[in-house]
């Protein structure tokens, strides 16, 4: 099993790239695609803190119900964005890719290779 993974949306333009670019360099990484599988509250916030940042950002609000949830106001906890993120996917930024070196949300796709 790879010890790197890709949470992954094959929708996204942003995460096909990245998932190639990983390839090109010779990393095969564990691809999960999170909008079927979900997540959890805890592996979220491991997530987070493994990349070195708050929760909210990995919120997406492009395209996604973020802002009409309330979400993007600047008293959302970060329980509360955990919780909405498990109940809609959609609502977590991709691709996240998670190696060796820690975590990040890979926009550009470049950052990938901080963490493999």
């Amino acid at each position: 099993m790879s010890d790197v993974v890709i949470y992954h949306n094959p929708a996204c333009g942003t995460s096909r790239n990245t998932l190639a670019l990983l390839r090109e360099k010779g990393v095969e990484p564990r691809v999960v695609e999170y909008l079927k599988t979900g997540w959890t509250e805890p592996q979220l916030k491991a997530l987070a803190a493994r990349a070195g940042v708050p929760l909210r950002s990995f919120l997406r609000t492009r395209g996604t119900p973020a802002e009409a949830l309330g979400l993007t106001l600047a008293g959302v906890t970060e329980d509360q964005l955990a919780a909405a993120m498990v109940r809609d996917p959609i609502l977590v930024e991709r691709p996240i890719v998670e190696g060796p070196r820690g975590a990040a949300l890979c926009r550009p796709a470049n950052r990938a290779l901080d963490v493999v």
